[in-house]
C-alpha cells in the first residue's frame, strides 16, 4: 500500500489525471456492463445496487469533513440527510401545500437550508469535545425525526408521494442507471470542492484541530470559527444527498432517518479510513454493497459490520486507506526536492498510535 502511495505522489498532476480518467469512465459503465464479479443477487437489481453505493459515497464524502477532517464525532449525521430530503419532499410532491418547484432548483434550496440547521446545532454546541459533542449531535437526529412523525405539515409516516416529479407525475430521470450517472457526476463535483478546501487554509486548520484542538488555538487557530465551517460544510453536503434520495425513490417518510442509518453512514467513514476521501468511498461501497450481493447474509448484517469494525480497530485503527493529509499545497514539489520521494506530509490518522521517534541518520 506504501509503494502505491509514494508512485501516486511522484506522479505528476496530468499524469494523475491520466489515470483518474479511465477510471471515471468505467465506474460510470458500471450499470451497464453489469459485471459478473460483482453482480448483485438474483431478485436485486444491479443498477439501483449501484445508485445506493454512489448515494452511500457521497453521504460519506459529507461526513468525512465532519469525522475525519476535523476531528468531530457526530453520530446523527442523518439529521442532516432528513432535512434535505424533506426540503426536496415539501417543494415537489403533491401532497404538500407549498409552492412546487422543479426538482433541481430544490437540491440547492436543500443545501443551504440544511447549512443554517448547521449553524443553529452548531452554534451553541460545538464548544463540546468527545463524547459530549456525539451524543448532541445523537439528539439532534432523533429530534429530526421525530419531528417529521409529530408536525403534521409533515405527514409522519404516511409520507410524501411522487417528490421529484413533475406536474404530470413524471420523474426526473427515468431509470437508476441515469440517477446513479447523476449522483457520481455530482460526488466528482463536491470531490474537487472539497479537496480544494483541504489544500487551502481551511483544511489545514480542520487538521490542526483533529489533531491536537488544544495546541491549534495556541498556535492561533480560531478553532471554533474552522469547526463551525467543517459543520456547515458537511450539512450541506448531507442535505444535497437527501434531496437526491427522495427525488430517486420519490417517496419521503421518518422511517428511513432512524439511528441505525446514521450508524451505517459513521461505518462507511471508519471502515473506509476517517480523512481519506477514497478511503470513505470504498468504506461506502462495502457497507452499501455487501448486503445487495450476499441477500442470504442482509438481515446479519448490522452485526457483520459490527465484527468487522472491532476487528478493523484492533489490527487497522487508521481503517481499511488511512488519511495522507497534504498540508502544504507546495508539499509535494519540496518534499520531492529535498529528500527526491512523493511527500509524506502527515502521518496515517488520527486514530492510529503515533509511531516512534527515530534518529536522523547522515
Amino acid at each position: 500500500m506504501t509503494n502505491i502511495r509514494e508512485w501516486w505522489s511522484n506522479l505528476s498532476r496530468p499524469a494523475q489525471w491520466a489515470v483518474l480518467i479511465p477510471i471515471a469512465v468505467l465506474i460510470y459503465a458500471l450499470p451497464v456492463l453489469n459485471p459478473p464479479l460483482i453482480s448483485t443477487a438474483p431478485g436485486t437489481d444491479f443498477p439501483t445496487a449501484m445508485f445506493d453505493v454512489a448515494r452511500f459515497a457521497l453521504v460519506a464524502v459529507g461526513l468525512n469533513v465532519v469525522v475525519g477532517q476535523a476531528g468531530l464525532l457526530d453520530l446523527g449525521y442523518v439529521g442532516f440527510f432528513a432535512v434535505g430530503a424533506y426540503v426536496t419532499a415539501l417543494f415537489t410532491s403533491p401532497n404538500s401545500s407549498l409552492h412546487r418547484l422543479p426538482f433541481l432548483w430544490t437540491l440547492p434550496l436543500a443545501m443551504a437550508v440544511t447549512m443554517i440547521f448547521g449553524i443553529i446545532l452548531g452554534t451553541p454546541t460545538l464548544r463540546l469535545r468527545g463524547d459530549y459533542l456525539a451524543i448532541v449531535t445523537l439528539g439532534f437526529g432523533e429530534i429530526i425525526r421525530l419531528l417529521a412523525d409529530n408536525v403534521t405539515p409533515l405527514r409522519g409516516q404516511s409520507g410524501f408521494e411522487r417528490v421529484g416529479t413533475n406536474a404530470a407525475g413524471q420523474p426526473f430521470f427515468a431509470d437508476a442507471t441515469q440517477w446513479y450517472w447523476f449522483t457520481v457526476t455530482v460526488i466528482i463535483a463536491v470531490l474537487l470542492l472539497v479537496g480544494n478546501l483541504e489544500r487551502s487554509r481551511v483544511g489545514r486548520a480542520w487538521v490542526a484541530i483533529r489533531e491536537d484542538e488544544d495546541v491549534a488555538e495556541i498556535m492561533g487557530v480560531a478553532t471554533y470559527k474552522f469547526k463551525i465551517w467543517a459543520f456547515v460544510i458537511g450539512a450541506a453536503i448531507g442535505g444535497l444527498s437527501g434531496g437526491i434520495y427522495a427525488g430517486t425513490y420519490a417517496f419521503v417518510n421518518n422511517q428511513s432517518f432512524d439511528v441505525v442509518t446514521s450508524m451505517l453512514f459513521l461505518a462507511a467513514v471508519v471502515l473506509g479510513g476517517a480523512g481519506n476521501k477514497a478511503g470513505v468511498m470504498l468504506g461506502a461501497a462495502v457497507v452499501s454493497y455487501l448486503p445487495a450481493r450476499f441477500s442470504q447474509i442482509a438481515e446479519w448484517k448490522y452485526l457483520i459490520f459490527g465484527v468487522a469494525l472491532i476487528i478493523l480497530m484492533i489490527f487497522r485503527p487508521q481503517g481499511l486507506l488511512g488519511a495522507r493529509q497534504h498540508l502544504l499545497a507546495k508539499g509535494r514539489m519540496a518534499y520531492r526536492r529535498l529528500l527526491g520521494r512523493g511527500d509524506q506530509v502527515s502521518g496515517e490518522s488520527a486514530l492510529a498510535p503515533e509511531p516512534e521517534p527515530t534518529g536522523v541518520q547522515e
